[in-house]
């Protein structure tokens, strides 16, 4: 009866957790919306701003940058350190949406196991030209006193001969200078890229979850080298893009309960086998 009860409880949270997975996956269409329609929502000075998706693409290591202190560095210099790199693209003058975009994300990173330079890298880089590395040497401070853990691998940037336009361009971050406001428009998102540089995940808004970009730095890592744990709830987590979030996959995690409830009931019974034999052992 001990050893029933020792196995009943994770069978049977096993199976509740794999109806919970059913009721917490769905997929909700997008309706289809015409280049018309879209442009006459969107407001004269937002038109041509946003994010265009290209997973998979390579950026261009060789862009030069300044950083905090002034010195010429290639994005070559955070990459193929067999770690993901998360990219902001930001101004740091910025009087609103960027500061809620670094706030968030430090917010984020302090729920985080892992620093910037022990499993991630973190490259924030300006794309406003006027800014100096000074203005970046002082963000980066006070970032750093917020986030307060050690972060050697978190690393602020400066434009450089326009390259933080190509950079852009390449990751399909689209924005554009505004004159009548003295300000850049462009959408709240941070990418998050593989070790090698390549593209691999989009995460938008302020309001994404610590599990979000924990997942997508798993993911972006998995060519390289991911923790088991994140290995396996990766095979329970597929990310939406319709939620936005890294969501229970049903399909995933039924195989994954079966095959734990397999190897449940098998040892269940071989224990119960073995205290059998022992039983008529004993009494031979």
């Amino acid at each position: 009866m001990q050893v029933f009860r020792t196995f009943a409880c994770p069978v049977a949270l096993l199976a509740l957790g794999s109806a919970c997975a059913f009721a917490q996956y769905m997929v909700r269409p997008s309706a289809p919306v015409s280049a018309t329609d879209l442009a006459n929502r969107i407001p004269a000075q937002l038109v041509g701003v946003g994010i265009e998706e290209h997973l998979g693409r390579a950026i261009d290591l060789d862009l030069t940058f300044n950083d905090e202190n002034g010195q010429a560095v290639k994005l070559r210099d955070f990459f193929n350190k067999g770690r993901p790199v998360i990219l902001d693209l930001v101004y740091y003058t910025c009087p609103q949406l960027c500061t809620l975009i670094l706030n968030r994300q430090v917010e984020i990173m302090r729920q985080m196991p892992g620093t910037p330079g022990d499993q991630y890298e973190v490259v924030t880089i300006s794309i406003d030209p006027r800014e100096t590395p000074e203005i970046a040497r002082q963000k980066k401070a006070s970032y750093l006193a917020t986030y307060g853990k050690p972060a050697p691998g978190w690393h602020f940037l400066t434009d450089r001969d326009d390259n933080a336009k190509r950079l852009a361009e390449l990751i399909g971050y689209h924005y554009r200078w505004d004159p009548r406001i003295q300000q850049y428009a462009h959408l709240a998102g941070i990418m998050i890229l593989t070790p090698q540089g390549k593209v691999a995940r989009y995460l938008y808004g302020i309001n994404y979850r610590a599990i979000d970009l924990r997942f997508g730095l798993a993911e972006a890592a998995e060519n390289r080298s991911t923790l088991t744990i994140e290995k396996v709830l990766l095979f329970c987590y597929h990310y939406d893009p319709v939620e936005n979030k890294y969501v229970l996959f049903a399909t995933n995690f039924m195989k994954a309960g079966g095959v734990l409830t397999i190897l449940i009931l098998g040892g269940f019974l071989l224990r119960m086998f073995r205290a059998e034999r022992r039983r008529k052992e004993r009494f031979a």
